[in-house]
């Protein structure tokens, strides 16, 4: 897989974020939630966080480190492969930014920010501006990798799998020929591990949800 058959495939990638956030991503960039916590002095824990966190970075900038409500670790802790704990899993969530690949994939996500009282607006993403600069770090995924509600499908530490180099059509088919699912797989989230600075300038549009 190279960045230009990913994009082909998924021209724009989309994602909802705090309402009035445009100016932190211009001033620096997609941040992950550690990167996030840092910047404004503090540690962030690997442990669910059941509300947003509201930071103000040094510079001034308002932030908000979204909430991982829909995941319950006791529940996440029964799903787990790979010898991993729910701390483990939470800090592979909290090093990693995230994309739906569609607004269909985030519709459950508006729906729990709407529930939460949280103001969002949807970010769209040129694929290409976006992931090119970051392609050794870019990620697909299955599955929602931050919930855990009806069945929740088992993860590990190949739940994330790299785009640089990715065999598509095998990736598909791994969970089916595994005995995990009937169907072949399809792009049910895009994440990139650490930073996005550049993002700003992959943002070609912003709209209300």
């Amino acid at each position: 897989m190279t960045p230009e058959a990913f994009a082909a495939r998924h021209p724009r990638l989309y994602r909802l974020s705090s309402a009035g956030s445009l100016d932190g991503i211009r001033r620096h960039g997609l941040l992950t939630a550690r990167s996030l916590a840092r910047l404004a002095g503090q540690e962030l824990p690997d442990t669910r966080r059941p509300r947003a966190i509201d930071l103000t970075l040094a510079d001034g900038t308002s932030v908000r480190i979204t909430d991982n409500a829909p995941l319950s670790e006791k529940r996440l802790a029964g799903v787990l492969d790979d010898a991993l704990t729910p701390a483990d899993w939470l800090g592979m969530l909290n090093v990693r930014v995230f994309f739906w690949p569609t607004k269909r994939h985030g519709a459950g996500n508006l729906k729990a920010r709407r529930r939460h009282g949280y103001a969002s607006e949807w970010h769209v993403f040129d694929t290409l501006r976006l992931l090119a600069p970051v392609w050794d770090r870019a990620e697909i995924a299955p599955f929602n990798s931050g919930a855990t509600v009806h069945v929740p499908p088992r993860r590990g530490l190949g739940t994330f799998a790299p785009l640089d180099g990715l065999d598509f059509e095998d990736w598909r088919g791994r969970r089916r020929q595994a005995g995990a699912v009937k169907r072949l797989d399809s792009v049910a989230e895009v994440t990139v591990r650490g930073d996005l600075s550049h993002a700003a300038a992959a943002l070609v549009e912003v709209s209300p949800t």
